[in-house]
């Protein structure tokens, strides 16, 4: 496989697996990846597992012909990628293996040998050159094992990922790549997402065309797409609105609960309810899912004065993965004694950031009228916000939405006549209550002022304690004339034709514009209210709170340069440039100070 005109693929596919690592069923198989760049000098990246050495060995011969490599460049010592460093070095005995210090140190564990005579030891920042190709070495610790390196060609733009952006899957199976990719991550890369953070981070101020993962394809379109769900499981969000059913059942009584529940989740206007019987399922995508969706219910029975097995293995494989920013409920079985929902509380109380359903189902046998009235109950709770997010069955003058106004953070949306826009605000008052009127203070210089001054109608989102810093790099770093913010999102609106956001609020106002006040650098729109839902009990986002518990602190101990007052990126340097555009927030060289 040719990637382009130097960079070839020389991996291998592997279809006879059944259990990756052991545990991952893999029913299309997995691939193996290798690369070569030819230049001056010849690197490899990667070797791949035990099984295929003399098919992989042959790739490379066919790409090089009579030449021979330079560098075996080794990003990562697991064993499904290492596993041929060794028969590489006695057929390409010249060949200087490049790897990082940690890696060396396996090497000896996996071969007996560290090449101590032929080596070049590589960390942070250093660079290789192959001629035309330079190469960047980026640590990436814990990502998942400690020694892990990736390789950044600054002359064609690739990145060598190693086991990031991976996915299961045979290179010739037709699958898209999500699903795959979601249960690889969580599976194995999910407890360490601290670090790919840091990763990401590192990631966004480099030039990227194409990523060459260690497993699945080469990436080469709609890298943003990639990388926002790389953001959104390693920040440990919600990806898509839906509620996950885990459970076991001895006799089919908790069964037929769940079905239940399913039922009226459905009829409630949940956009997604997905079921799992611990029982019988595949245990990595039933963890995959409750990643996925943003809550969770758990049902089961008391079993030897405990739980069920099957949701002790889940209960498990969500916690060490850092099961956090989810609502969970729990539907409990028990003949005498039910103790099963209390026991699964207690397995969670390490995660962070879970809520729990106030309503929770207690059967004792099978389903009776009490129990089914729980059940409802349940469900009302859990899909209050999705009743309010869709249009028929919204409550839209719940004028209690107000009560959320305060010094608060909030998304202030609105449209150009050709796409929606958003914008994080912090000055949104109430100034009288007979009749409602809401002022909202615009900086002039921000797109949205023109927009609403324009249109006279505007919606505010009232953020939530949950928002991610996410939301506020899309709203608060870059403006809506030049990037359309909503293009990640699935469009909900309300009667003014306004979008309002699917989550991280617990309400929103529609406004109409009745008067206009100029204050020089500013404008306040005075408002009336024409809609607001209240979506949820969840906590206002203040500003002190965002400052405290949200915004990134920057890392700057021991760094000389300048720091960005906006998002916190460091620009390691004697002097800033004047035209210097920060790369992850996109504010200029003004919004930088000095690190102290």
């Amino acid at each position: 496989m040719i990637i382009n005109r130097d960079i070839s693929y020389v991996g291998v596919n592997d279809r006879a697996i059944d259990l990756f690592e052991g545990q991952y069923a893999v029913p299309n198989g997995i691939s193996y990846n290798s690369y070569v760049i030819t230049d001056e000098q010849i690197a490899v990246i990667d070797t791949v597992d035990a099984s295929f050495t003399h098919e992989w060995l042959d790739n490379i011969k066919k790409v090089l012909g009579p030449r021979k490599p330079d560098y075996l460049i080794i990003q990562h010592m697991e064993p499904d990628h290492s596993a041929n460093i060794l028969n590489f070095m006695k057929v390409y005995p010249d060949a200087v293996p490049v790897a990082s210090a940690k890696a060396f140190n396996m090497m000896k564990n996996f071969f007996g040998t560290d090449f101590e005579q032929n080596r070049l030891t590589v960390g942070e920042g250093d660079t290789l050159s192959l001629g035309k190709h330079t190469l960047t070495f980026i640590t990436a610790p814990t990502v998942h094992w400690p020694e892990v390196i990736l390789s950044y060609d600054s002359t064609d733009k690739v990145l060598f990922s190693a086991d990031a952006f991976g996915k299961f899957g045979a290179l010739d199976t037709d699958e898209p790549w999500t699903d795959e990719a979601r249960r690889y991550y969580i599976g194995i890369v999910g407890k360490y997402g601290t670090q790919v953070r840091a990763l990401l981070n590192k990631a966004a101020g480099l030039d990227i065309e194409k990523i060459c993962p260690l497993h699945g394809p080469v990436l080469t379109e709609n890298l943003g797409y990639y990388i926002e769900k790389y953001s959104t499981w390693a920040s440990y969000q919600p990806e898509d609105d839906g509620i996950v059913i885990a459970y076991t059942s001895v006799y089919g009584n908790t069964k037929k609960a769940v079905l239940k529940l399913s039922d009226r989740l459905k009829a409630n206007s949940c956009p997604n309810v997905v079921i799992h019987d611990l029982a019988r399922c595949d245990m990595s995508q039933a963890i995959a899912d409750a990643f996925r969706y943003g809550k969770l219910v758990l049902a089961t029975t008391t079993y030897n004065a405990d739980i069920f097995p099957f949701m002790r293995t889940f209960l498990s494989g969500l916690t060490e993965r850092n099961f956090s920013n989810r609502t969970v409920a729990f539907i409990e079985n028990g003949s005498w004694a039910p103790l099963a929902a209390k026991i699964m509380k207690s397995k969670l109380e390490e995660c962070k950031n879970l809520a729990f359903a106030e309503n929770t189902v207690k059967i004792y046998s099978a389903l009776s009228d009490t129990s089914s009235a729980q059940l409802d109950a349940l469900s009302d709770e859990l899909c209050r916000e999705y009743k309010e997010r869709a249009s028929s069955t919204a409550n839209k003058n719940d004028l209690t939405a107000l009560f959320n106004i305060g010094y608060g953070l909030y998304v202030v949306t609105s449209n150009d006549g050709q796409k929606d826009n958003g914008l994080i605000v912090n000055t949104v008052t109430q100034v009288t209550n007979t009749p409602n009127r809401i002022a909202v203070t615009i900086n002039k210089d921000n797109y949205s002022h023109h927009v609403i001054k324009r249109t006279g109608i505007m919606n505010i989102n009232c953020l939530t304690v949950d928002a991610p810093f996410a939301v506020f790099e899309k709203f608060g770093f870059q403006s809506g004339r030049n990037v359309d913010k909503f293009a990640d999102f699935t469009p909900l609106y309300s009667d003014n034709g306004l979008v309002f956001l699917p989550r991280y609020i617990n309400s929103f106002m529609s406004l109409k514009v009745e008067q206009y006040v100029d204050l020089e650098t500013h404008g306040m729109f005075i408002c009336s209210v024409t809609e607001a839902r209240v979506l949820s009990d969840k906590e206002t986002m203040t500003y002190a709170y965002y400052h405290a518990n949200v915004k990134p602190q920057p890392k700057t101990e021991g760094k000389k340069g300048y720091v960005c007052k906006i998002c916190g990126y460091v620009y390691e340097g004697e002097s800033l440039p004047e035209d210097f555009v920060c790369p992850l927030c996109k504010h200029g060289a003004s919004d930088f100070e000095p690190i102290k």
